[in-house]
This record gives C-alpha cells, structure tokens and sequence, in this order.
C-alpha cells in the first residue's frame, strides 16, 4: 500500500515567498476590464446583434456578448476602458445604456420594469374600454354632432393614453432613428401614429370613420404581448436569478479576538470568517475551526447534508446547519466558485444557437421589408381607389400585422426555459448550441473511473474473513490514509467489527501497515511486501505472523444512477460505449455489470480522443462523459459533452454541459429535454412563418383592419410564448 504524499516545504523562506510575490505583483495588474452595462430597451434578437456590432467595431474591445434575457451587456475590454468609455458607443447604436454594479444586481430592477408595463397595460385596458364602448354608439347609428361628439370624446381619452402607454414604443423608435437603425418598434410606433392621426383627420372633416378603438386597441395588445414576453423571460430566468440569490452580501470578519461586519466584495484572501449556524458560505475557503453539517442541495442536488471539520473545504452558497465555523477564504468575489457558475449560466443564456443566428438574419431584414411593404400597399391602393383614407388604413394594417415579435420570441423563450428546467434537474449548460447538438446524438461514451464509477473503492469479499482477522485487518488499516484501508474501516465498522489488541502499530511508506499481535507480526498491504508474490488485483493483502496471506479484494462503487442512465440511454436507442485507462479485467468486468457491449481499456488520451474521432467519421453524434484531465482531448473532440461539477477545472472548461450533483440520472433527461426544446424551436418557426404567409396578403388585400391585424399580431406572440413555457 502506498503511504499519502506530504507537500514538500522549502528550507528557504526566500524561495518560497519569491515566487508567490510574483503572482501577487502580476496579479495586482489587470489584463483587462470587465464591464457590465444595463440595456433596458433592448428586446429582441436584432438589437443583441446591432449592440454588438457596435462595441465589436471597436479596437479597444476584445468581446462583447450581450444578454436579452437579463438585458444586459458583458465586455471585456482594454484595461484602461471604463464604463463611460463604452456608453456612448452603445448610445450611438440606438440603444439605452447605464452602468451596472455586478455585486448590486437583484430582482429589484426587474421587478420595476415589470411592473411599469403592467401599469401601462392597465392604462391601454381601461382607455380601449371605454373607447369601445363609445364605438358602440357610432355603430348603432350616432349621426352628425353627436357621432363627432363621440369622436371627439374618444379623442380626448385615446391621445393621452397612448401618449403614457405607448411610451417604450416610441422611445426605442426614436432612439434607433436617430442613431440611423431601423428596429422593430419603428413600424409599430408608425402604426400607432398612423392609425391615431387618421382618425384625428377623419373627426375634424366630420368623417363617418375613425379608429380611436384600433389605435388604443393596438397599443393593448402590443403591451400584453411585451408584458408576456418579459413574464416568460422571467420565468426562464430562474436558474441564474437562484444563483444570485445565493451570495452573501455581507460577513464576520475575525480580527484578532473581535469580529466586525463587512460587505463580502471588501473581503480578501487569507481572511478568517465566522459562519454561523444557518449562515450561507460567503466565500470559497477551507474550514479552520469547529464542527458542523453543511447543506450543498442548492450546488450540488445532494439532499443528505456533509459532515464538516478542520480541513474540509467549503464552497460559496452552502449552508452551515449546526455549529458555528470558521472558514479561511482561498477564493473571493468572481474568483468564487458560486460566482463562476453564475458567470457560466449567463454565458448559456447569452449564447445563440443556429436557429437564433436564422432569426437574427431574419429579423435585420424585417424592418426594411415591413416599410416597403406597408409604402406600396398605401401607393397601390390610393393609385387604384384615390381614397385617401383607405389608402393609410391598408397601410396602417400591414404595419401592425408584420411585427416580428413571435420571430423574435422564437428562439430564446424556449432555449431559456430549457436551461432553467434543466439547472433544476442538476445540469448546468455552458453554451446554447449544446442544447441543439444534445438533441441529435445517437451515440454515448462514458469514462469509467470517477465517472460511472465514484472513484472511491469498496470491498467486495468481507465473508470471506473471521472475525479475528477482521478485527486484526481493522486495528491495522484504522490509521492509515490509503484509500483501500479507509474503505476497509468502512465496511468493518458497518458490520460492528470492533479493532483487535494490535501495538506497535506503524506505517510503512509505500508498502503498508505493520504491528504485533499476540507475539506476532501481523501486516495489512502490498502483495510482495506481505509474502504473497506480485498480484495485479485491487487488493490488500492480510497476513497474520506464519500463516497464509489473504487478500481483500475491492471494487470501484457506482456512481449514483450509473445504472439507470445507461439502461435508459440504451432503452431509448442510444448506442453506449465504455472507454477507460484502467486495466482490461477491471474495464471487462464493469461494462459486463452495466450490460455495455463496446468497451475500451488501458486508453491512452490520444487513444480516446482518437475513438471519439473514428465514430464521428463514421457518422455518429458522440455525447462524452468525462472528469479527469486525460479525457479533455475526448471530451472536446465530442460532438457534446458533459463533466461532473466533481471533475478537474481542465475537463470542465472542456466539456459543454456540467453536471452539478452526483448522480448520472439526469443525463438522459436532458437528452429528452434538448430533443424537446429543438421540436418547439421548430415549431415557433412554423408558426411565425405560416402567420406571415396568412396574413400579410390579407393585410395587403384590405381584408384586414387595424384592429383584426393587432389582435392577429398579438395572437401569434401569446401563441410563441405559450408554446416554449411547455418546457417548464
């Protein structure tokens, strides 16, 4: 058995310090800046394209990926830029642009917008009420000064409602107007005005027409169809808003034998905290002092709580349960682990999969089409009927009824809700076309140890000893830290066997463990060291003073839903492939456990990524399942992949997907769940498509008023975002 490797210290002080006052000077200069900005009008997938055109033409910025789901902006950039810098450049697109404090971010903001359209909403509502009800009367035969009495009090209502409630329409319009853009709120705020001005026309000339009720009627149903668009977003927001909610913004500071509060982004590394029972972890850190639980089924998905001690390392979000800790910090602020998974999920909702790429073009082309569309309908139709009025009320319908708002919604109402029905279920998704390429694999290939397997061995033949020598086999592997002797003493201790007698008990490093018994030497490890020749089992060898060496033989546990998973991936089609660097009895013996017929064993990573390689040529759609750092050249080599939130940094910035908990068991829901959120893409497609092919002619024809064309308009919106919320 081999004894655990010590770090080695330094007999020079100086050498030590020297290299990690390095990193520190070099980690005191920043590389570049890393800046935040609001983008509260942005609201569809052309003005995420425009903004990032913008800061993309920029030389001082390396990247820029903008977030519609949370409205927002993320740049890195020269580290000599500031926010003020970035601003104007955003300006110039068209587009709002404030400022944002990452640590400061929470629901308020969100919150406040939504409830300022729900404000506006209401005014439309009760303004196209009353409107209709007035309309009423015209239709049931009004004439002369009292139909333009009518008129004119609707008027009177309709003017300042749309003044107050169409508000975010006509701000985006004219922001993008003056910048030089066409956006979507361009075409609806023309015909907003269009239909609000002819009607004013039509009431001064004693006109039999007006459309006060389709102006305020429009104006209704654009404001539900946005209100519902912020709801679903907000709803789809949930994974990275559950993150947030996880940092602590203040903490104990120790300081000396005093604690003082202080805000978690003035903390440092090497700073002592105090978490009390109840308390959430602020901080990445190792525990220094005293004994409790930890909760980490917010992280992890695992429902039963830790044990934590001296030495036990902690994560930011966990909860302390039972007794007060105090916790060294190692990693503060973005360098936290919890903020680093919140960082990813923001990455996952900012990514845009092919689908949305199709709607981004789309939708740069919708804006200029809806104008010369709408332009010759109101030219052919004044040329052919010399009726003004009929002419700006076609126009006015083509207008409304081309907003691309369910194009727009097409895309990110369903990846969204995917990534938060998935992070609920323990998988965390890296980049939005990993959620297309899950949906088409066919092909699935597991690394075995630490993977299917937990890493952690178990021993397999207990019965076979007396109670004597397990006793004896207890007392020797009881303070040893080797793997195998641990996992000895757990299954002794569950079956009640008590240590024997055992003195002069010591470690032999690389060897075993050695003591006297009763007179006799008694030895507890490797094969040759024991006396019982070179064996190439995972074994540890028990061997009682002259008598015959037996040996304890281990397997590698399961991991949790290793089973289920590939029985579920194999019921559902999936091909299943095992590939491990371990030895071929023990690769052989594991896929003859789990029913895996294709296996590869003693594989080097260049063996593996070359496997992964030889399925791709032959057509396959390889999801690889991997942690350890021989299986990054595999998992990148995949056309999906996925680590456990347990694997090396190295694997997981390989893979596409993490998988927070331990279990294996949502691998295969997710493939379901991606195959799921592509159909309703699919289907959004349709259904934008074939509402434009209906009812633009219509439209265009004159078959359609402007407030048939708004209820159409909003219909198919509702209709977009109703459909991606069946993911939920």
């Amino acid at each position: 058995m081999t004894a655990v490797m010590r770090p080695q210290a330094s007999a020079c002080p100086a050498c030590s310090a020297a290299p990690a006052a390095e990193a520190l000077a070099a980690a005191d200069e920043p590389t570049e800046a890393h800046i935040v900005l609001s983008l509260p009008t942005i609201h569809c997938a052309a003005c995420m394209a425009t903004v990032e055109r913008a800061l993309d033409a920029s030389d001082a910025v390396r990247s820029a990926r903008v977030n519609l789901t949370m409205k927002r902006v993320s740049v890195e950039a020269d580290p000599n830029l500031t926010a003020a810098d970035i601003i104007p450049i955003v300006e110039a697109a068209g587009y709002e642009a404030h400022e944002l404090d990452t640590t400061a971010i929470s629901a308020t903001q969100t919150d406040r917008a939504g409830r300022e359209l729900l404000m506006r909403l209401a005014v439309a509502g009760f303004a196209s009420m009353n409107v209709m009800l007035l309309s009423v009367a015209v239709w049931s035969g009004a004439e002369g000064p009292t139909r333009d009495m009518f008129h004119w009090i609707s008027a009177a209502i309709v003017i300042p409602a749309i003044a107050f409630a169409a508000q975010p329409f006509f701000k985006n319009a004219w922001t993008a107007l003056k910048a030089g853009h066409l956006n979507m709120d361009v075409p609806i705020s023309l015909a907003i005005l269009l239909a609000l001005l002819t009607s004013i026309w039509e009431t001064s000339l004693s006109g039999e027409h007006a459309y006060f009720d389709a102006a305020m009627a429009l104006t209704f149903f654009l404001l539900t169809g946005r209100y519902l668009d912020h709801r679903t977003r907000s709803i789809a927001r949930s994974a990275a808003e559950e993150l947030a909610a996880l940092e602590v913004p203040r903490a104990w500071r120790l300081v000396g034998d005093d604690e003082e509060q202080i805000n978690v982004a003035d903390l440092q590394v090497g700073d002592l905290l105090r978490v009390r029972p109840g308390g959430r972890m602020p901080v990445d850190g190792e525990i220094t002092a005293g004994t409790s639980e930890l909760d980490r089924s917010l992280l992890t998905g695992e429902t039963l709580p830790v044990f934590a001690e001296p030495g036990t390392v902690v994560s930011a979000g966990e909860v302390n349960l039972t007794g007060p800790l105090v916790v060294r910090a190692t990693a503060v602020g973005r360098d936290t682990s919890l903020h680093r998974m919140a960082d990813l999920v923001a990455v996952a909702e900012s990514g845009r999969s092919r689908y949305t790429s199709l709607a981004d073009k789309a939708a740069k082309l919708y804006a200029p089409g809806v104008h010369i569309l709408s332009a010759l309908a109101f030219i052919g139709w004044y040329l052919w009927s010399g009726d003004l009025r009929i002419a700006l009320n076609i126009a006015a319908a083509v207008l409304i009824i081309t907003c691309p708002c369910a194009l727009g919604l097409a895309v990110p109402a369903v990846t969204t809700a995917a990534s938060g029905r998935l992070f609920k279920q323990g998988l965390l998704i890296k980049d939005s076309t990993a959620l297309e390429r899950l949906a088409q694999v066919d092909t699935v290939v597991f690394d075995k140890t630490g993977t299917l397997t937990a890493g952690t061995p178990e021993l397999t033949n207990q019965d076979d000893f007396t109670r004597r020598d397990l006793e004896i086999a207890l007392a020797l592997a009881d303070g040893s830290a080797h793997p195998l002797s641990q996992s000895l003493t757990t299954a002794a201790r569950s079956a009640g066997v008590s240590p024997a007698n055992v003195a002069d008990i010591k470690e032999v490093p690389g060897h075993g463990t050695q003591g006297m018994w009763h007179g006799q030497l008694v030895r507890l490890g490797r094969a040759a060291w024991v006396g019982a020749g070179p064996h190439a089992m995972t074994s540890a060898w028990l061997r009682v003073g002259d008598g015959p060496a037996q040996a304890f033989t281990f397997t590698d546990r399961l991991r949790d839903g290793a089973e289920e998973a590939v029985q579920s991936l194999q019921t559902s089609g999936k091909k299943v492939v095992l590939m491990s660097g371990d030895t071929t009895l023990a690769v052989e013996a594991l896929a003859a456990r789990l029913g895996i017929d294709q296996w590869l064993a003693e594989a080097l990573p260049q063996d593996k990524a070359a496997r992964i390689q030889t399925l791709t040529d032959h057509g396959a759609k390889v999801l690889m399942v991997g942690d350890g750092l021989n299986d990054t050249a595999a998992l990148t080599a995949a056309h999906v992949s996925i680590s456990p939130a347990s694997a090396l940094d190295a694997a997981r910035v390989a893979s596409d997907i993490v998988l927070l908990g331990g279990s294996l068991g949502p691998i295969p829901e997710a493939v379901t769940t991606a195959r799921k959120a592509t159909s309703r893409i699919r289907e959004n497609f349709t259904i934008a498509t074939w509402y434009n092919i209906i009812a633009v002619p219509l439209a265009i024809a004159g078959l359609c008023s402007p407030l048939i064309a708004a209820l159409a308009m909003s219909a198919s919106s509702i209709t977009v975002s109703l459909n991606a919320l069946r993911l939920r």
